[in-house]
């Protein structure tokens, strides 16, 4: 995810019922019920080793990963030093003592995570021709190529690792939701199949091209509103997209978007009232998860892992 201003956030969330009606036609699958939590193992997966202490962990994604905070949100963000933002991944490695290397950039899309000629939606080449975050801002790894080739050459040095996180998609949404004239409202069954072709790109690089054995997690987005039907439905429709996907490469998921339903119960399902996403001094909440919300992903990613 990137920064989104509120009304494109409703816009796409208007035209995000197409995204779900389209998602079983475009992936071959429903979407996953909510509140399930659904290993997407090959059925003849190869026996992993535990992640074990003192190995290494790569995290692929956009800025949930990343732990990206919002201008607006306090303590104000010091984007110099990327150190200061604190993502899933971080929390992940800090409690099973592993050796992170974060490679996630705000704002990539899963094109862009492949492709350097492929638009981002506020990484790096972005649809107004801007420079994105990382012409402008550290990330927490310096590469200069795609976040694929940084993975291909990470795990070709790095025999050791035993973890690597996928979380990518939504920025696509974001991205065709800028560059139509609808808004993405006919473009989304088309979105979330290249979705679904860049993930078993990212994946199958990954296993038969780098021959990666270790365990690998499929990380699913959070709803930022559970009150409304259409916003999940929207959730849901990537997650979908991500999974059936993922699926023949031998991966777990990270069930985020139950995890978050789950938490946002106490407020009646409202994500931002609940805590989980971060507050801002305009009022209201955006689009990435607060302290609390990155904690929660990294205990489903804790739970999704092999033992």
């Amino acid at each position: 995810m990137a920064p989104v201003p509120s009304r494109s956030r409703r816009l796409l969330v208007a035209a995000a019922a197409v995204a779900a009606l389209a998602a079983s036609a475009v992936v071959a699958a429903p979407a996953f019920a909510s509140g399930s939590h659904h290993p997407a193992h090959h059925p003849a997966h190869h026996r992993v080793h535990p992640v074990r202490p003192g190995s290494s962990y790569l995290a692929l994604g956009d800025s949930v990963s990343f732990g990206y905070r919002e201008p607006a949100n306090l303590p104000t963000p010091d984007y110099p030093d990327a150190s200061t933002f604190v993502g899933f991944p971080e929390n992940v490695g800090s409690a099973l003592g592993l050796r992170v290397a974060n490679a996630s950039c705000p704002g990539e899309t899963s094109g862009s995570l492949v492709s350097a000629s492929e638009l981002s939606y506020a990484c790096r080449l972005t649809p107004t021709g801007t420079d994105g975050y990382r012409t402008k801002f550290p990330l927490h790894v310096g590469y200069a190529g795609t976040q694929l080739q940084y993975a291909r050459s990470f795990l070709a040095r790095h025999r050791n690792t035993d973890l690597v996180t996928l979380m990518i998609g939504a920025n696509d949404g974001f991205l065709c939701q800028a560059t139509t004239t609808d808004q993405c409202a006919s473009e989304l069954p088309g979105v979330l199949a290249k979705i679904s072709a860049n993930v078993r790109t990212i994946l199958g690089t990954l296993r038969q091209q780098e021959h990666y054995r270790g365990q690998i997690v499929i990380v699913n987005y959070y709803s930022t509103d559970y009150r409304s039907a259409v916003q999940n439905g929207s959730s849901q429709a990537l997650n979908t997209a991500m999974d059936t996907a993922a699926k023949p490469f031998d991966v777990t998921v990270a069930d985020g978007y139950a995890t978050f339903q789950k938490a946002a119960a106490q407020a009646g399902g409202d994500t931002c009232a609940a805590g989980l996403l971060t507050t801002l001094t305009t009022g209201g909440c955006g689009v990435h998860p607060s302290v609390g919300g990155q904690a929660l992903l990294a205990l489903a990613v804790e739970k999704a892992i092999r033992r």
